[in-house]
């Protein structure tokens, strides 16, 4: 999209941008890095298990060399002594073999981790295109390939030439050895000459491994457009995430209007507030809000209340309190207790004295509201 649209890739990829590309089997790798692990562990493994992988030559070269006279007449000697020689050869080899194993595995760990991906391998017919080839030689990659390659030609010779002087003299003195010294020692020399070699080749894989995280970042690089794309993908459109908030409220407010007939007062501030109540001592500890609103809601909940013959009750103060410090399906704090119980004990009075059961009560409740509870009427 960003060629489409012309824009830059100038922003850090995003984590999910990252997770994708790891899927599709798109991660950083070092291959000079997973080179000088192998090389190097394998020839620390040669220096430590040298004398025990010697051993076990010798016993395969003496197991081959040395045959009795009646051996020599025995047909099946030569099978044995084969089957002896490679169980030997095979005893001595596990153990470097199993730390060159574990050199392969732990290479890709240092850039990049382990992955499993089979997207990596599915085939992909767009590499075909001779025209990407060709854009893929002539790409910086290419160059930065090709500058890495007389880099390691320049750096592993001028590292041989530097050993190779150093050991120049000690290799002079082989000469003047009995052979089975000098043939230790001999191999002595190559091995830390090997190793040698190797620690050259880690100065180039210093210098691969945060190029190719760089490489790997900027090639996944996006544009304004992409990350708001992909946010919109992820957290959905701000109109319709909106939109379905306000469905959600609407519905949420007709459940509370369905609610409002079954509401035992609706305690009223003429102008703003109206609060459904309803309480069932028997299966209540304290009346509980069915419905509440402000401003439109409010005339509606006073309108179904009217059509239903629910009681409406004007008390400001106590409107105010039960509208700020309760939420629909919540009981009422207790510091109104008080109040909300003289209004439906007026309530009740009220409709006994309609049904001529009751006398009319003589003056409306008090109804007090702690400090803490009350709030101030809003300016008009």
């Amino acid at each position: 999209m960003a060629e489409e649209t012309g824009q830059e890739k100038t922003e850090e990829p995003t984590s999910r941008r990252l997770d994708k590309a790891r899927e599709e089997g798109q991660i950083p790798r070092s291959r000079e890095l997973n080179t000088t692990a192998v090389l190097l562990l394998g020839a620390l493994g040669l220096l430590a298990l040298g004398p025990f992988l010697s051993s076990q030559i010798a016993a395969v070269a003496n197991l081959g060399f040395q045959i009795d006279r009646d051996s020599v007449f025995d047909t099946s000697t030569m099978g044995r002594n084969l089957l002896v020689s490679l169980q030997a050869a095979a005893l001595g080899l596990a153990p470097w073999l199993g730390l060159m194993l574990l050199a392969a595995l732990a290479g890709p760990l240092g850039v990049g981790g382990w992955m499993f991906s089979s997207k990596a391998i599915e085939p992909k017919f767009n590499r075909l295109d001779p025209l990407a080839g060709l854009k893929r030689m002539f790409s910086v990659n290419s160059l930065v390939e090709l500058v890495k390659a007389w880099a390691k030609v320049l750096v592993v010779g001028l590292a041989a030439w530097l050993v190779l002087a150093y050991y120049f003299p000690a290799v002079l003195s082989l000469l003047q050895m009995p052979v089975e010294g000098a043939i230790a020692g001999s191999v002595d020399i190559i091995l830390w000459c090997f190793i040698l070699l190797c620690l050259s080749t880690a100065l180039i894989a210093m210098v691969d491994v945060p190029w190719q995280i760089h490489s790997h970042m900027k090639k996944l690089r996006m544009s304004l457009q992409e990350i708001k794309d992909e946010y919109k993908e992820t957290e959905g459109k701000p109109e319709v995430k909106g939109r379905i908030r306000q469905l959600q409220r609407e519905a949420a407010q007709r459940r509370m209007m369905s609610d409002v007939p079954t509401a035992d007062v609706v305690i009223i501030n003429p102008t703003h507030f109206s609060v459904a109540l309803k309480y069932q001592p028997e299966s209540m500890a304290a009346p509980l809000v069915v419905a509440k609103g402000k401003d439109q809601v409010a005339f509606k909940i006073r309108e179904i209340a009217k059509e239903h013959n629910v009681p409406r009750m004007e008390a400001p103060p106590l409107a105010r309190a039960l509208y700020a410090h309760t939420k629909v399906g919540d009981e009422i704090p207790e510091g109104l207790y008080v109040a909300v119980a003289q209004v439906l004990a007026y309530i009740y009075q009220m409709d006994m004295f309609a049904k001529g059961r009751g006398p009319k009560p003589e003056k409306r409740p008090e109804m007090p509201i702690p400090k803490d509870l009350r709030v101030d009427p809003e300016p008009s």
